[in-house]
């Protein structure tokens, strides 16, 4: 609830700090007091829309200071969580507006956006009276407010669920469908390219080996001879037999030698050895150089054509295989398509089967509700000497979303037979406030901590009409904190805390100053109140009993 409210320099308000407490707290005073400039004042911290120029004349800056009394699981703690807030025991907002109209906030000494401090004040403060398009005569708020007093969160919960599943299973729809569009203007393109790709059969590396084959080919006839002639040379015709003939001529002078010869045979031997590995060696290469003549254009003619697809393809000749199995899988997705395609549709109509049921179910709930709301407002507006008139909640179908397939107004006609309409199309100033004033009795009635302010909603009423708004004021601020503006006497009597708005008038040395400052006022001072409201300036012996009788009633 609201606690406090510092104001500094804000229009005739020099300096004010008013403390507030649960309950039902009235202010009272003359008309051109000031008390709208307490709720610019209080709306201004708040973030809400008002008057372009605050700051009092001669000031620089105006300052409005507010701070709540929150519980820990209050939704505004929700609001400042969301918004990167480190959330607090207390809540305190301030907001400063300068002369030359720049206007800035902060939450608990951090720095506010306009953003943040009207999503957190939503959560704090409801301001009803005959102009309030913000709240219950905003129709786009009412199927809310419905939900709220029949206590449907579970069921919304519920529609919102189902919603959802069904915007995920037609984007899943959509998307195949689109998918296949797009695989379908690609077949012919598809079922050519794979069974060209197929033919061929590329494999990763296969061009590196091809091109080295290639080119060995190529310069196979350039070498073989020089290689032969040199395999010769070492052969049996060749290096071979002279090394065997060395051989055996030194193995037969050996023994004459006395051990000279040892180290020249064991070294020819090794040289003898070393020309074998070479001759195999040599086998091995004229082996690998031996291929048919038809060889070399084969291997040129796949070289080429997988060079050919890559370029084609434009991919990479080793990724040519990799690339098959992305277009296989297209063709799949093709050939499987229209299955999958009615697999989706069988669970878009699954999940918009249930999307339904718990939508219509919904829809019956809230009917309900609209019964039971328009028989609570019945019993409400006769004591509001409003009995002859009909408030009826519209509940009636609208496209589906989230929160179900309904559309909510609030209507009223204001004597029986009449034609019906909007709230503020159809009663008068009084009526409006009367209707406002028992809609809000009977959403509020299960809801507690809420801090409300209504603005002269008792204007144009009087007698027995009065007191029965000030009764239904009481019992809405029973379960929170109610703020009222009020002209009426039988209003003001029955407030918990009353305070007096009075404008001041002092001289000062550029002329007359006019300051608005606001009195609490003790129990003395509240019967001199009343009476000034029952009998004009003049306050009379038999006001003030009229006065007493009234706070004692």
């Amino acid at each position: 609830m609201l606690r406090g409210l510092d104001i500094r320099d804000m229009l005739i308000i020099d300096r004010l700090e008013l403390n507030f407490s649960a309950g039902l707290n009235v202010l009272t005073g003359e008309t051109g007091a000031g008390k709208s400039i307490l709720l610019d004042s209080l709306g201004f911290v708040l973030g809400w829309r008002g008057r372009a120029e605050l700051v009092r004349q001669g000031a620089d800056q105006g300052e409005v200071i507010a701070w709540f009394e929150l519980s820990p699981d209050h939704a505004a703690f929700d609001v400042l969580r969301e918004a990167g807030w480190d959330v607090e025991d207390e809540l305190i907002l301030r907001r400063v507006n300068t002369r030359d109209g720049r206007k800035t906030a902060w939450i608990n000494d951090r720095r506010a956006s306009g953003e943040v401090l009207r999503a957190v004040s939503e959560t704090l403060v409801e301001l009803h009276g005959q102009h309030d398009d913000r709240g219950l005569l905003n129709a786009r708020g009412h199927r809310a407010l419905l939900d709220e007093f029949a206590g449907l969160e579970a069921a919304l919960s519920d529609v919102a669920t189902h919603w959802r599943d069904v915007r995920a299973a037609n984007r899943a729809l959509d998307a195949a469908r689109a998918e296949l569009a797009a695989v379908k203007d690609e077949e012919e393109f598809l079922r050519h390219a794979v069974a060209e790709l197929d033919a061929l059969a590329p494999e990763p590396g296969e061009e590196a080996a091809l091109d080295t084959r290639r080119r060995l080919m190529q310069g196979a006839e350039k070498i073989r001879d020089d290689i032969a002639r040199a395999h010769t040379a070492m052969g049996r015709d060749g290096a071979e037999a002279q090394l065997d003939a060395a051989m055996r001529w030194l193995d037969d002078a050996a023994s004459g030698a006395e051990g000279g010869l040892d180290e020249p045979v064991a070294a020819l031997s090794r040289a003898m050895s070393e020309l074998a590995d070479a001759q195999a060696g040599v086998d091995r290469v004229l082996d690998s150089l031996a291929f048919n003549p038809s060889e070399l254009e084969d291997t040129e003619e796949r070289l080429f054509a997988i060079r050919a697809l890559a370029r084609k393809h434009d991919v990479f000749s080793d990724d040519l295989a990799a690339f098959a199995d992305e277009l296989r899988i297209k063709l799949q997705a093709l050939d499987g398509g229209a299955h999958k395609i009615a697999d989706l549709e069988a669970a878009l109509a699954a999940a918009q089967k249930t999307y339904d049921r718990a939508a219509d179910a919904l829809t019956a709930q809230r009917q309900l509700a609209a019964a039971n709301l328009d028989a609570a407002m019945s019993a409400e507006l006769a004591p509001l000497k409003m009995e002859r008139a009909v408030f009826t909640t519209d509940v009636t179908p609208c496209d589906a979303g989230p929160t179900g397939k309904d559309e909510v107004a609030f209507r009223v006609a204001t004597n029986p037979g009449a034609p019906s309409g909007p709230l503020n199309k159809i009663a008068s100033g009084g009526e409006l406030s009367r209707f406002l004033l028992a809609l809000k009795v009977c959403l509020t009635r299960s809801t507690t901590g809420l801090t409300m302010i209504f603005d002269e909603i008792d204007r144009g009423v009087g007698g027995a009409t009065a007191d029965a708004v000030g009764r239904r004021l009481a019992e809405v601020a029973s379960a929170g904190q109610v703020l009222v503006v009020t002209h009426s006497p039988q209003v003001a009597a029955l407030g918990a805390h009353h305070w007096r708005v009075e404008k001041r008038v002092t001289s000062g040395t550029d002329g007359d100053i006019t300051t608005s400052t606001v009195v609490p006022l003790n129990a003395d001072d509240r019967v001199d109140e009343l009476a000034r409201m029952l009998s004009g300036d003049k306050i009379t012996d038999e006001a003030r009993g009229a006065a007493r009788a009234l706070l004692g009633g």
